[in-house]
């Protein structure tokens, strides 16, 4: 018997695939209403099926969601997205993080700062 080594990403689908099945042993309506809900969110419409992916990956890794950015990834491939497309969806989600740290240090931060150091 040949040992084929699988890649990370290959692996982390598979445990997530096998972590599925085992929520749907034990929850069987939760899982079955949640795989309808998403099949309901990423088929084909306005978006297609191909942008609705990009986005999933951009917010995946805004979330820091591991699982979400290979099997979003995968998904991107899957449907065609270039390597190009992928990077720059990817850098749509960096402004989007850069931007609300920003935007929390302009705002909130400062408002802190002052009405903290009034009440010393």
């Amino acid at each position: 018997m040949e040992f084929q080594s699988q890649s990370y990403a290959k692996e982390s689908l598979i445990k997530y695939k096998e972590g599925l099945g085992l929520l749907a042993e034990n929850l069987p309506s939760f899982t079955d209403k949640f795989n309808e809900f998403t099949q309901e969110c990423f088929k084909e419409g306005t978006l297609s099926q191909k942008e609705k992916q990009l986005i999933a990956l951009g917010i995946s890794v805004q979330a820091q969601d591991e699982f979400c950015m290979i099997y979003h990834t995968k998904g991107c491939i899957d449907y065609g997205c270039t390597e190009q497309e992928i990077l720059e969806a990817i850098g749509v989600a960096a402004a989007f993080g850069g931007g609300a740290a920003i935007s929390q240090g302009a705002t909130l931060v400062q408002d802190c700062i002052k009405e903290f150091n009034t009440l010393n």
